[in-house]
């Protein structure tokens, strides 16, 4: 039998969220795949992977407050991190951030040092490294042809808080691909503060609110060509 497409996205029903999780509709993953999701839970059993899920779902549930005009959420994501780290006994934490938010990255640590954290930070240019080492052509280069331009390095900064032996990594703004690299590459955990967007002021949740508006263009369709990958817009 063919596996069916898992499309949770676009499902009317939710109820994996309810005691009635089997009635989901045919393609629903909790019907369909229970050796997957038995396979999953048997990670749970482990102590440590147990304790992280453990301290994250109580974490979730402090961040609500039930007054009597309905419930309320009471913490912002910094302060969610650092009430983490608390209750998982963390001590050492590192911040992976983008050299241009190294203002942001400099108020987390000031955050994190008032804390008792003990924070090593690393930036994205760590190494002063030419883009021309991974293949860049002048042309490609943002300042221009003929200028120097460190390459990002998210492999360099992975390593040098794994030497550190940071417990916990917070990513500030790296960019897309370079963070995927990151987190590849970094032992400790990883939790992400900041989500790079240069257009909606690093809150990319924005370009889906806007897709149905402003930026509608976000929603055009793509015929993509898999023997060339050559990409042919369709306006609708």
């Amino acid at each position: 039998m063919m596996n069916r497409k898992i499309e949770c996205s676009k499902c009317a029903t939710m109820v994996c969220r309810s005691e009635h999780s089997l009635n989901g509709p045919p393609d629903c993953p909790t019907k369909n795949n229970s050796k997957i999701i038995k396979k999953a839970l048997k990670e749970y059993d482990k102590p440590e992977v147990r304790e992280f899920a453990r301290q994250s779902s109580i974490q979730e549930f402090e961040c609500y407050l039930n007054l009597p005009e309905g419930m309320t959420p009471r913490n912002p994501r910094v302060e969610e991190i650092a009430q983490f780290a608390k209750k998982m006994g963390y001590k050492k934490l590192g911040i992976a951030f983008c050299i241009g938010l190294k203002i942001e990255a400099e108020i987390l640590t000031q955050i994190l040092d008032n804390r008792g954290f003990n924070v090593v930070s690393v930036c994205c240019k760590a190494g002063g490294i030419p883009k021309e080492h991974i293949g860049i052509k002048e042309e490609e280069k943002i300042i221009g042809p003929g200028k120097w331009e460190s390459m990002c390095n998210p492999i360099t900064q992975a390593e040098l808080l794994n030497d550190a032996e940071v417990e916990f990594n917070i990513m500030v703004g790296l960019c897309v691909g370079h963070d995927s690299l990151f987190i590849k590459y970094a032992r400790a955990p990883v939790t992400v503060l900041v989500v790079k967007d240069r257009v909606f002021g690093h809150n990319p949740v924005a370009g889906l609110y806007q897709s149905q508006s402003y930026y509608r263009k976000l929603r055009r369709h793509e015929l993509v060509d898999s023997s060339s990958w050559h990409r042919c817009f369709v306006v609708k």
